[in-house]
């Protein structure tokens, strides 16, 4: 366990950082920060930017910003890289994609332009609904893996990075359950080696860079990080790791509203989630497969918050239903509706309705831009393994074997702005208060 206060590595040079999956979010968050950048917009969403963290009483009205508190690695420091099936530069995958208006991104060609996704390391089966031209070749998964290492170190050599970051922003894949081949660590290098079929394109890259030494972020469903194998590879080399899948947003609804109603002991029926989306990631989506993988990740939300084991006169048998269509005509830009089926004071039912028009690229990059930095800097303060503090960035957060996972998004703030407290040196924030009334 590291110290309180402790001591951390100056951010130095430039850092990297490595995508798997060059799709609308990728392109969104790199596009984002080249305008911060260069054209001074705003990083809204982004708590590594805009927010700010109490320290010490409300009296003594010490409220930084979260970047001038901890020593974060500056906006201006990043550089991207990344791979796709398409081969495309940033430039053509952001006006294909659809999310940013024309003239901001031709304001941002020159740059974007510079940035072309390098060929992946692709199999149709766990990504059914997707296929291109840009594949990795090899005879082995091993040979995959060392494919990606290549890419990485030559994108370190050429462009003078001192550290990189994974950040994991390609497509969820087929529905894979813990096998023998990722309990450790030798299964896992012997898998490769034998190409075993639950060895998904995901878990070569999380391998890959954390072979290297490389913080992992794993934004999706899938299966990666969270394998034994890659925790006992995290614990070899000191590496930080943290997923899965962004919380964006009806799950972000879900851990806003469910808290709520938790804390005022109002009760819940049934809850149905259904979501319109159009994107590459709704296409994806429309496969059962991949769909189940998802489905895993969104369900397990509500158990975890609302705890019917603890209250089963409130939640015990609520029934859960999750949906996800496929349709085209919407875009990147995705609708959820929800109804709520609830009841209060002497079981009496209410129901609440939400219609969330949202934008799923628009929340998931400020969410890449503050896993980049945060887990640049856990690898700083020398902070290895599973970072639960970032479980706030996600729908299924990783955590000990020992421990469920805590989804409720004000505990998972508390978290993080805590955790931030104590690598400074700074009294960990209970909102007790008592004092102020002695």
């Amino acid at each position: 366990m590291i110290k309180k206060g402790t001591k951390i590595t100056p951010s130095k040079g430039k850092l990297g950082v490595l995508i798997p999956g060059m799709g609308a979010v990728a392109t969104t968050f790199i596009a984002g920060v080249e305008a911060i950048r260069t054209q001074g917009a705003k990083p809204f969403g982004s708590l590594t930017q805009m927010a700010t963290i109490r320290l010490g009483k409300r009296t003594e009205k010490r409220v930084p910003l979260i970047k001038d508190f901890v020593p974060l690695a500056d906006v201006s420091s990043l550089v991207f890289g990344g791979w796709d099936i398409h081969g495309e530069t940033c430039y053509e995958t952001a006006l294909r994609s659809g999310v940013l208006e024309r003239t901001l991104l031709d304001s941002l060609k020159k740059q974007l332009d510079n940035v072309r996704a390098w060929d992946a390391v692709f199999e149709n089966r766990y990504v059914k609904r997707l296929d291109g031209k840009r594949k990795k070749k090899g005879k082995t998964k091993y040979d995959h893996a060392l494919q990606v290492k290549e890419d990485i170190q030559k994108f370190k050599k050429d462009n003078g990075l001192e550290r990189l970051v994974m950040i994991w922003c390609g497509s969820t894949e087929i529905f894979l359950k813990p096998g023998e081949v990722h309990a450790s660590l030798e299964n896992f290098e012997r898998g490769l080696r034998k190409n075993d079929a639950k060895i998904s394109p995901s878990m070569i890259y999380t391998y890959a860079a954390l072979s290297l030494g490389i913080p992992f972020a794993n934004g999706a469903p899938n299966l990666s990080c969270d394998i034994p194998a890659m925790v006992e590879l995290a614990h070899k080399n000191k590496v930080p790791i943290c997923g899965k899948d962004f919380k964006t947003g009806q799950t972000l609804m879900k851990t806003i509203i469910a808290p709520g109603l938790k804390s005022r002991m109002i009760g819940l029926k049934g809850w149905f989630s259904t979501n319109i989306l159009g994107n590459r990631d709704g296409e994806v989506l429309d496969e059962p497969q991949s769909f189940k993988t998802k489905e895993e990740s969104k369900l397990s939300v509500l158990d975890h918050i609302l705890q019917p084991q603890l209250y089963p006169e409130l939640y015990e048998g609520f029934h859960h239903q999750v949906r996800i269509n496929y349709y085209p005509p919407s875009g990147d830009n995705k609708e959820g509706w929800d109804n709520i089926d609830i009841f209060g004071w002497l079981g009496y039912p209410m129901q609440i309705k939400v219609n969330f028009l949202c934008r799923d690229s628009i929340l998931a990059a400020p969410l890449c831009l503050d896993l980049v930095l945060f887990l640049d800097l856990a690898q700083r303060s020398k902070m290895y393994g599973i970072q639960e503090w970032l479980s706030f960035y996600f729908k299924s957060p990783q955590c000990a074997p020992q421990l469920y996972p805590e989804h409720d998004l004000f505990i998972q703030l508390m978290k993080l702005k805590n955790t931030l407290r104590y690598l400074r040196g700074e009294d960990l924030i209970t909102h007790l208060g008592l004092e102020y009334y002695d």
